[in-house]
């Protein structure tokens, strides 16, 4: 499922999948502007995309990570080493140095979309 749609000149929105498909504490993979993406749905519902990939291995296996909270930030735990990092800005809560790439994320007519990288 990759139909896209324009809103600002320049900004390309890809549809990824349902909403219902996503699970909470949760996330899918998706390619999405040649990148692998990883999507979430946290415990409230919120949705978050991430870059798939694993910093510590380049791995892309982030979308099969642990979905929780800490301190009632939801993050994503890395399914290879356990890392975690903060689904709102991708930031390593271990290790503020590291970090994930985010997207853009939105959800029209009860289906997942996935914007630009914002960081």
């Amino acid at each position: 499922m990759e139909p896209t749609t324009q809103d600002a000149p320049g900004t390309t929105w890809v549809a990824v999948c349902p909403l219902e498909v996503i699970a909470r504490e949760s996330g899918v993979a998706a390619w999405v502007h040649g990148e692998a993406v990883a999507v979430f749905r946290d415990h409230l519902d919120g949705l978050h995309a991430l870059s798939n990939l694993d910093p510590a291995t380049g791995a892309s296996v982030l979308a099969r990570g642990i979905v929780g909270t800490r301190g009632g930030v939801p993050f994503v735990a890395s399914p290879l080493h356990k890392q975690p990092y903060r689904l709102s800005d991708g930031v390593c809560l271990d290790d503020e140095a590291v970090r994930v790439p985010t997207y853009a994320v939105r959800l029209v007519d009860g289906v997942v979309q996935v914007g630009p990288r914002r960081t």
